[in-house]
């Protein structure tokens, strides 16, 4: 990418950085989001603070965290904004969202155009907060949208479909298509709504299991569940459990992992 400089600022690539500056699509965004001023509203990489000017108009204050410090500062220094903002400048993955959740008093409200080499990490790292979590708003590509919500048999179903389901209901909002950035990506992005289950339709009695569980069959996804949970699974006790040992990790829905998940867990107790 060539140096690209949008309102004065230097897009940088080390950080994924793409600027939204569609008034129409920010707007859909805002609404999607209903930011209320009770709320303890976070959001994350605001950049140039495009969606963060809109949101916050209706609120008294907000958190953003922003890692790239020149846009903390430029934020900082905002004539309008300086005053409404609590600015972390701290990478997202590392901040910790129940300390801030009890600090703000309120469960989070987390929104944020995520760029694509930290959107999986982050929500990964999200889900051990689920807990102080009343919703999230992303914008993330598409491909990673589509991961989200895949079903069983589906190429794109993997760890990150199964893990978010178990945590969350997950709707799309809205498409984003490239021209809506500066710089304009090669890649369409959309819209995600999650919102954590107050009780997983599936519960799992130690999510430590799910997370090894899913990790074990989706590395060697393209083996059978015979060979790639071998170790943990006999033939039998799939079959026990209505898994034919001939399919592979993509064949299984996100009941069946739980249901292996807690069988695990039970073995450990």
């Amino acid at each position: 990418m060539h140096n690209y400089y949008y309102q004065g600022h230097l897009a940088r690539k080390c950080f994924g950085q793409h600027f939204l500056r569609d008034s129409n699509i920010i707007k859909s965004i805002v609404a999607a989001i209903d930011p209320q001023p009770s709320q303890a509203i976070v959001e994350i990489g605001p950049g140039l603070g495009a969606l963060t000017k809109q949101v916050v108009e209706h609120l008294d204050t907000m958190t953003v965290i922003e890692l790239d410090r020149y846009l903390a500062a430029r934020l900082a220094s905002h004539p309008v904004m300086q005053y409404k903002l609590n600015i972390v400048q701290q990478d997202a993955i590392k901040v910790n969202f129940a300390d801030l959740s009890t600090k703000l008093g309120h469960k989070l409200r987390i929104f944020g155009n995520l760029p694509y080499n930290i959107s999986t990490p982050l929500i990964f790292c999200l889900f051990r907060y689920i807990d102080v979590i009343h919703d999230m708003h992303f914008m993330l590509q598409k491909e990673v949208v589509n991961r989200l919500v895949a079903s069983p048999n589906n190429k794109n179903y993997g760890r990150l479909s199964v893990i978010a389901q178990y945590y969350c209901q997950i709707n799309q909002v809205l498409e984003v298509p490239p021209e809506s950035f500066r710089p304009v990506p090669k890649v369409d992005s959309r819209v995600v709504r999650l919102v954590p289950y107050a009780t997983p339709p599936y519960p799992v009695k130690d999510i430590n299991q799910l997370s090894t569980l899913t990790r074990l069959a989706f590395n060697q996804r393209r083996k059978t569940i015979r060979n790639s949970l071998g170790n943990l699974f006999s033939v039998e006790q799939l079959l026990k459990y209505g898994i034919i040992a001939t399919l592979r990790a993509e064949n299984l829905s996100v009941e069946q992992y739980c249901c292996l998940a807690s069988v695990l867990a039970e073995r450990l107790t």
